[in-house]
């Protein structure tokens, strides 16, 4: 591991990505909402300090906090589609890395965990969890926890199944389709790709298309019969659709996940989706080969 951090820039940017990570952690508990966002605001002058950011960045940042203003309840309701238009727009330019003025450190590049295997890169990014903190911070209709009298309960046995029936379903498929095969390992870094695929990546896809989709669509269709089997079929629709740049495989794969990601939604709120989709995250990494066969 200490190979990794031969370069003081590259220690500066794990430290950096780490007060990211803790900023993350802390948007779990409600009082603690505050907390983050001040520690969200530290990472970011520091990200600016070291040059992980360029003042253009801000624009970024002056977009969502827009976005957040327009879609409060007491504006009208032009306002809030407005609203609710901007940040998409945004969080998808984010998620695609085409906001300018981010420089995000990449920590591996081109590593063959495998010898059959395709290679891997592994960014720290600063552009896409932005989305993942406005959704958590400002967006009211976003279920963090399973409902009953013990909802954290609920969310780790929703989280559990979900990975459960995704690792089944989604590895055997790709198992049947020669994309991996056998592979177990754990690399020097492991844990760094596991804190950043949990905290940020798993944490800011799910709070889009399971917090924010989803449950849009749910409470849209609440009359509507099976409307929530519909939600969930078109969310994980279009969770497979951002995955077409890697073929028709991959759509299938990832549709098929967020299914998954979406009953362990509505069983146990953003905890169970977050849960479900890095345990299918983990079980790839570790126990097969990563990111696909060469």
């Amino acid at each position: 591991m200490s190979g990794l951090f031969a370069h003081a820039d590259t220690l500066w940017s794990v430290s950096i990505w780490g007060l990211l990570c803790a900023a993350a952690a802390l948007l779990w508990w409600p009082r603690a909402r505050k907390a983050s966002l001040a520690l969200l605001t530290v990472t970011m002058v520091a990200a600016l300090a070291r040059g992980l950011l360029d003042p253009l960045a801000l624009m970024s940042f002056a977009l969502l906090i827009l976005a957040a203003w327009l879609v409060t309840p007491a504006r009208a309701k032009g306002a809030r589609i407005a609203g609710h238009v901007l940040f998409v727009l945004v969080a998808f330019a984010l998620g695609l890395h085409l906001m300018p003025g981010f420089h995000n450190p990449q920590l591996i590049q081109d590593l063959r965990l495998t010898p059959d295997s395709a290679p891997m890169s592994l960014y720290f990014n600063f552009d896409k969890p932005l989305a993942g903190f406005w959704l958590l911070l400002c967006w009211p209709l976003l279920r963090l926890y399973g409902e009953g009298e013990r909802p954290v309960a609920a969310s780790l046995a929703a989280g559990l199944i979900g990975a459960t029936v995704a690792g089944v379903l989604c590895l055997g498929l790709a198992l049947a389709l020669h994309l991996l095969t056998w592979a177990p390992k754990w690399p020097a870094f492991g844990a760094l790709w596991a804190l950043n695929n949990l905290l940020l990546v798993a944490l800011t896809e799910e709070a889009m298309f399971r917090g924010y989709l989803l449950e849009s669509l749910q409470r849209r269709w609440r009359e509507v019969r099976h409307g929530a089997t519909y939600a969930t079929m078109v969310s994980a629709l279009a969770f497979g659709l951002v995955h077409a740049g890697g073929g028709w495989r991959w759509v299938v794969l990832a549709t098929l996940a967020g299914l998954a990601y979406g009953w362990a939604y509505r069983k146990g709120g953003l905890l169970g989706a977050v849960l479900a989709h890095f345990g299918l995250n983990l079980l790839h990494f570790t126990v097969f080969t990563y990111p696909m066969l060469a």
